[in-house]
C-alpha cells in the first residue's frame, strides 16, 4: 500500500536531482538499474531498430506472450520475413490475461477482469503525462491509442478511502475492532494512528534518502558504480531483514552502497508485512533478496502507476480495428484461436498482432496470412537440438485442423527466441546438443532453480450503484486476513457494473488459497469480508449485498498450464545467477543461435516492461549477428554490457 504517498518520489525527485545522461543513447531516471539504455528512443524510430541485410535469416520464437509478440512485430518491423512464432494455447497475451464478458442483456459493454498484470508503469517524471515516459510501455501505449487512468491504488488520491483492518481491527489500541480510514484526497495526508505514521516515517526516509542519491547518479558516469555498489551491498539480504536493519543517520560518499535499513521494531515489521510498500501485502516478499523491492519502489516501477482500459473511446467502446469481435481467427495451420476485443491490457497484446506496421507493411497477422505460414497456436515446442550445421531443429506438436490429434512437426531456424516461463522450459522442452560454451550448465542452472510466486485473484462484478454511495465502505481494504487486498474500481460510467477485486494473494498466502474449489473461495472471500465490515464498529454494513458471486471468475497463476507461476523472483545470494540469465544473449547467442527473452530472463519480477525490453534485446542481437545496418546512429558500442560477480 501506498504509505503517504511517497511512492510518487521517484517520479517528483527526477526534474531536481536527476544527473546529466552520459551518452545519447543512456536512459533517464526514473527507469530500470540494469542496462542504463533508453530502449523507446531506438525502437521509436520511423524505420524501427535496424533493416535486415539481404541474406535470409530463419527465426522461431517460442511464446506468444507480450515479449514474443513483441519481437515478432520489431523483426518484422526490421525486414526479416522468414519469423515463425508458436504458442501452446489458444489465445495469445500469457500473463496479460484479460476477462472481456458479454454483453448485459441490454447490450451494454461489462466491465473486464484483470487476471494477470493489471497496473503498469510508464516511467514519466511528474511533469509528464504517462505516454510520454521513456519506456517501452509508454511508447506502445501511445503508438496503439491504448486509454489509461491512474490505477487506484491503496492511500492514494484516485481512492475515495482506504480502509486499514489489522490484528482484528484493535491495531489502533482500540476497546473495541475498527477499520482505520484513511483519506488521502489531497496526496499528502499521513496514514491514521501513531503506528502507522511511525511505519511510513521509517521508510519514507529510507527510501527517499537512496532515491535522491540514485536520481543524482542515474546515467551518468558513476552510475554503475554506484549500482554495483548498491548491489554488492544488498545482494544477500532478504527484504525481511532490511526492514528490520538498523538504519543510518546519513549517506557516506565513501560507501555509497550503503543505505542501511529500515529500523523498524517487530511489531512494525508485522503491520509493514501487510501494508506493504506501494501496491498492497509485501509479505509474501519478505524472504525475497531486498534488491526486488528497492529495485521496484527506489526506481519508478511503482510510481504513477495506470490502468489500461483498452484501444477504447470516452465511452469504453472499442476502436476501430483488424478483426474487432471476430470470436476466433484461424492460424496458419487454420488452427482457430481467440479473436481480439481490443478491451483491458490484452488489447496491447492484440494490438502487436494485428495493427499494421504502417501504411505500407501490415501486421504480423496480415504478414503470416500472406505467406502461408508463421503463426502456430494450440502448438506445444517439446524439444530444441542444436544441429552440426549450427542451426537448431525445433520440434512441436500442433493439433490438426479442426481441432483434432496432435501431429508431431519439426523445422530447422538460424535463431530461436524462447520466452517461456522457465518452469515450463525445465518440464516442457528437451535442449539437447548444445555445447557447453553455447548454453553453460550455470546458465541451465539459473533458470531451473529460479524462484516462481504463485498468486491467486477472485473478481466479481460489482453494482453499479456502490462507488456512488454514501456507503461506510471504503474503495480499497488492506487487511491480515487470508482476503488480503480488496479493490473496487471503475472503468467506465458507461459500463453496466463495476468490479471488486475480491481478493489478490501472492506466494504462502496464495497457496493456502489452492485447495477451495472457485465457488467455494468466491463465497469464502464474500463472507471473510462481511464478517470484517461488520465486526468493526465505526461500519456494520455488508458488501456481499452489491456483488455477482453468480458471475465471480478466480485465476490461480501457479496451476495455469501455460504458466506454472506468475511471476520469476530471486531469493538472497541469487541475484548475480538471474543477472547471468540477462547476459545470456550478449555473451553466448551469436554461438547457439539461442536467445533468452522475458521475465524468465530478468530481475523484475511481475512487471511488463523488462518483457517489453527483453523482447527488444533479442532483436538487437539478432540484427548484430546477421549484419543488420542500425539506425539512428546506433551501434553495439553504444550498448551497455550487464555487470555480473565475477
Amino acid at each position: 500500500m501506498t504509505i503517504g504517498s511517497s511512492y510518487e518520489y521517484p517520479a517528483k525527485i527526477a526534474r531536481h536531482f536527476a544527473a546529466q545522461p552520459h551518452s545519447n543513447w543512456a536512459a533517464r531516471f526514473p527507469n530500470p538499474p540494469d542496462l542504463c539504455f533508453d530502449y523507446r528512443k531506438l525502437v521509436e524510430q520511423h524505420d524501427g531498430i535496424a533493416s535486415a541485410s539481404g541474406t535470409p535469416h530463419k527465426i522461431c520464437i517460442i511464446g506468444a506472450g507480450v515479449t514474443g509478440l513483441v519481437a515478432a512485430r520489431e523483426l518484422l518491423r526490421c525486414g526479416f520475413t522468414d519469423v515463425t512464432l508458436i504458442e501452446q494455447s489458444h489465445r495469445i497475451g500469457g500473463r496479460h490475461l484479460t476477462i472481456n464478458r458479454p454483453m448485459s442483456d441490454e447490450g451494454h459493454a461489462l466491465t473486464p477482469f484483470e487476471m494477470g498484470a493489471m497496473r503498469m508503469p510508464f516511467f514519466n517524471t511528474a511533469e509528464e503525462a504517462p505516454k510520454e515516459g521513456r519506456s517501452l510501455m509508454a511508447y506502445y501505449a501511445q503508438l496503439f491509442d491504448l486509454k489509461i487512468s491512474d490505477f487506484p491504488n491503496p492511500g492514494t488520491p484516485v481512492v475515495k478511502a482506504t480502509g486499514i483492518y489489522l490484528q482484528d481491527g484493535l491495531v489502533a489500541g482500540s476497546s473495541e475492532p475498527q477499520l482505520l480510514i484513511w483519506n488521502n484526497q489531497q496526496g499528502h495526508t499521513p496514514p491514521p494512528t501513531q503506528t502507522l505514521q511511525s511505519v511510513f516515517d521509517k521508510w519514507q526516509t529510507f527510501a527517499h534518502r537512496m532515491t535522491r542519491q540514485v536520481a543524482a547518479s542515474y546515467g551518468g558516469h558513476e552510475w554503475e558504480a554506484m549500482w554495483a555498489a548498491i548491489v554488492e551491498r544488498y545482494h544477500s539480504v532478504s527484504f525481511r531483514d532490511l526492514v528490520t536493519l538498523a538504519p543510518l543517520n546519513s549517506w557516506n560518499k565513501k560507501a555509497p552502497g550503503d543505505f542501511g535499513g529500515l529500523g523498524m521494531t517487530a511489531e512494525e515489521s508485522r503491520i509493514f508485512y501487510s501494508i506493504g510498500i506501494g501496491d498492497g501485502s509485501w509479505g509474501a516478499f519478505y524472504d525475497v533478496c531486498c534488491l526486488y523491492p528497492i529495485r521496484t519502489a527506489i526506481f519508478g516501477f511503482s510510481s504513477h502507476l495506470q490502468l489500461v482500459h483498452g484501444r477504447v473511446d470516452e465511452r469504453g467502446i472499442a476502436l476501430d480495428a483488424p478483426h474487432l469481435n471476430v470470436t476466433a481467427l484461424p492460424d496458419s495451420s487454420g488452427n482457430e484461436f481467440d479473436g481480439p476485443r481490443y478491451l483491458g491490457l490484452a488489447a496491447l497484446d492484440e494490438c502487436l498482432l494485428h495493427m499494421p506496421i504502417d501504411d505500407a507493411r501490415p501486421s504480423f497477422y496480415e504478414h503470416c496470412l500472406q505467406r502461408g505460414s508463421g503463426l502456430l497456436t494450440n502448438s506445444r515446442v517439446t524439444k530444441l537440438s542444436k544441429l552440426d550445421s549450427g542451426k537448431t531443429r525445433v520440434h512441436f506438436e500442433t493439433q490438426t485442423s479442426g481441432g483434432g490429434r496432435t501431429q508431431p512437426m519439426a523445422d530447422d531456424f538460424d535463431s530461436v527466441i524462447l520466452t517461456l516461463p522457465s518452469w515450463l522450459i525445465e518440464t516442457q522442452i528437451r535442449l539437447e546438443g548444445y555445447s557447453r560454451s553455447e548454453l553453460p550448465y550455470s546458465i541451465i542452472n539459473a533458470y531451473k532453480t529460479a524462484h516462481w510466486e504463485t498468486s491467486c485473484k477472485v473478481y466479481a462484478p460489482l453494482k453499479k450503484g456502490f462507488l456512488s454511495s454514501n456507503s461506510k465502505i471504503p474503495q480499497i481494504l488492506v487487511t491480515d486476513s487470508f482476503v488480503h487486498d480488496v479493490y473496487l474500481y471503475r472503468y467506465n460510467d458507461h459500463y453496466s457494473d463495476d468490479c471488486i477485486l475480491l481478493s489478490y494473494t501472492w506466494e504462502d498466502d496464495a497457496t493456502k488459497l489452492a485447495s477451495f474449489k472457485d465457488p467455494e473461495l468466491v463465497e469464502k472471500c464474500i463472507t471473510e469480508l462481511d464478517r470484517i465490515l461488520m465486526s468493526c464498529s465505526n461500519v456494520q454494513e455488508r458488501l456481499s449485498p452489491y456483488i455477482d458471486a453468480d458471475q465471480a471468475v478466480v485465476q490461480r497463476w501457479v496451476t495455469d498450464r501455460n504458466a506454472l507461476g506468475c511471476a520469476k523472483l530471486y531469493r538472497p545470494g541469487t541475484y548475480h545467477d538471474a543477472v547471468s540469465l540477462m547476459g545470456y544473449n550478449r555473451e553466448y547467442s551469436a554461438e547457439s543461435g539461442l536467445y533468452l527473452s522475458g521475465e524468465s530472463f530478468s530481475v523484475d519480477a511481475g512487471w511488463t516492461e523488462p518483457c517489453l525490453r527483453g523482447a527488444v534485446d533479442a532483436v538487437i542481437h539478432i540484427c548484430d549477428k546477421t549484419g543488420a545496418r542500425f539506425h539512428g546512429g546506433f551501434s553495439m558500442q553504444d550498448y551497455p554490457h550487464y555487470h555480473t560477480a565475477n
